[in-house]
């Protein structure tokens, strides 16, 4: 077959003719070497970017029937130090590719179970055989690299498989892992991934788990492995740091109800119910909800009787189970209204917000205790309500109402505290919602605390029993304006209230 030189890589010819046509370009320039006995026409990428789209092709030129084996199996593509481990033939270190080096070792070739990658001569390794490779006995080469994984890696891989398919599909990989290993003669290497998956599905000793989620499975309680540096990112930033003691000023029984109505009515905006104000009001003071609205004003009803409640609010947990029955008993009082909505009960299906899917409903409780511990060594009253919040907010235990419930908790700790409690007006939504996605999503503590340490600030210019005062201060500090129609002008105002 004669070369085809629109490609963007030709390997060299032994046939005369084309050799020939190939000095033939590459002396006008048309050509480039980029390795012995490989060229290309694409002269204005480097070398480095030509071999890895290549990379396959390539492979299939130099070691034609090879496996890419052990941990590059999972990948299909070099590590960051350009290695690439390969089953072949023979042993040897291949490094005159741009980019690439190439660690070849000798072993069996493809099986039957192993994929064969386009119409290449090049094979990966089927998961099985990966997961049993990685498990080898071996040592770092001379780049600091190592074609296996650390046992935990494979721990984490078997229990991510079972959050996916449960036991069945875990049970399933090991029947076709102990086939491959009878193939392959890695028995020993078997006997330790039967030994992860037994204790993952606690039928062995767990002492051999070594991550955190793997010993939460065994201890029959699974948790989502995702949420944990996104707890710990936060837990160790907010106890590294101190905040500003700002009593609750609303001490009569009349100033915490009103401060109640204006959270209630804020939290609930928040999450799309909007009435005005004095609709607001009208639903509290009368106890009867709007005829076209049943459903919305429930909410504020339900939101608003648990606020108000001044011996409710001093509550805060001690133990997992405490925070269990607080958390239950404050969701069915806030969605009592909503039957339909398992007021009181955890979700049993996952639920989700834009492109953000929070924890598995088999999750939530072992991934609320995972927090839940790292919260109970926090001391500054700040920390630890801000902590909860986004701790209930981000597992999403509830089909419906958790950012409210999770507000909820977040002031709770501030009134056992003797704080002021934290308001999200309507003005600053997009700022809190877009500095939680910012947690969620990168791990950036940071904003978060800045944006909950602004309304705390905010917050505590907000006391008094004049709902008509407080009302205007809070117009004038544009607080009900969407955040799109109004210059935030909130942190502009604070302090302009004398205490």
């Amino acid at each position: 077959m004669a070369i085809d030189f629109l490609k963007e890589i030709i390997f060299a010819s032994d046939d005369k003719a084309e050799s020939k046509m190939i000095a033939y370009r590459e002396k006008k320039g048309l050509l480039k070497k980029i390795a012995p006995r490989l060229y290309t026409t694409n002269l204005l990428d480097s070398p480095e970017s030509i071999v890895r789209r290549n990379l396959i092709a390539i492979l299939g030129w130099r070691l034609p029937g090879c496996v890419i084996s052990h941990k590059s199996a999972s990948s299909l593509r070099p590590t960051e130090g350009g290695n690439l481990y390969v089953t072949y033939k023979f042993n040897r270190r291949i490094e005159d590719i741009p980019g690439l080096i190439l660690n070849v070792m000798k072993g069996p070739g493809p099986l039957t179970s192993d994929i064969r990658l386009g119409l290449d001569e090049v094979y990966a390794s089927s998961e099985q055989r990966w997961m049993l490779e990685v498990l080898q006995p071996d040592r770092r080469g001379k780049d600091g690299e190592r074609k296996g994984l650390d046992r935990k890696d494979v721990e984490a891989r078997l229990d991510t498989m079972i959050r996916a398919g449960g036991e069945e599909r875990v049970n399933q990989f090991r029947d076709k892992a102990r086939k491959v290993a009878a193939q392959l003669d890695m028995e020993a290497e078997f006997d330790i991934l039967n030994m992860l998956v037994s204790a993952l599905l606690n039928t062995h000793e767990d002492s051999v788990l070594m991550t955190v989620e793997g010993k939460a499975r065994a201890a029959g309680e699974p948790l989502d492995p995702a949420r944990i540096p996104i707890f710990e990112a936060l837990y160790d930033e907010l106890s590294s740091r101190y905040f500003p003691d700002r009593p609750d000023n609303n001490k009569s029984e009349e100033a915490f109800r009103l401060f109640s109505f204006f959270d209630s009515y804020f939290s609930n905006y928040i999450e799309g119910t909007e009435f005005e104000v004095s609709e607001a009001k009208q639903i509290i003071e009368t106890g009867v909800t709007l005829p076209k609205r049943v459903d919305d004003s429930h909410d504020i009803l339900g939101t608003f009787k648990i606020l108000s409640n001044r011996q409710e609010m001093h509550r805060t947990p001690a133990t997992e189970t405490a925070f269990f029955d607080l958390l239950r008993h404050r969701h069915s009082v806030l969605l009592e209204g909503r039957p339909d909505c398992s007021p009181g009960l955890f979700k049993t299906r996952r639920n989700r917000a834009g492109n953000t899917e929070f924890v598995s409903p088999e999750l939530v409780e072992g991934t609320l205790k995972y927090g839940f511990r790292l919260y109970r060594n926090l001391r500054e009253p700040f920390a630890r309500a801000i902590y909860m919040m986004f701790l209930c907010s981000e597992v999403h235990p509830f089909t419906d109402g958790n950012g409210r419930v999770s507000r909820v908790m977040m002031n709770a700790e501030m009134v056992a505290s003797g704080q002021v409690r934290i308001i999200v007006p309507t003005v600053f939504r997009e700022d809190y919602l877009l500095a939680l996605r910012r947690l969620s999503r990168s791990t950036d503590p940071g904003p978060y605390i800045s944006v909950m340490e602004k309304l705390h600030r905010f917050s505590a210019n907000l006391w008094g029993e004049d709902f008509y005062e407080l009302d205007a201060y809070l117009k004038s500090c544009n607080a009900y304006e969407k955040p799109e129609n109004a210059k935030l002008q909130l942190i502009d105002r604070i302090g302009t209230k004398e205490l």
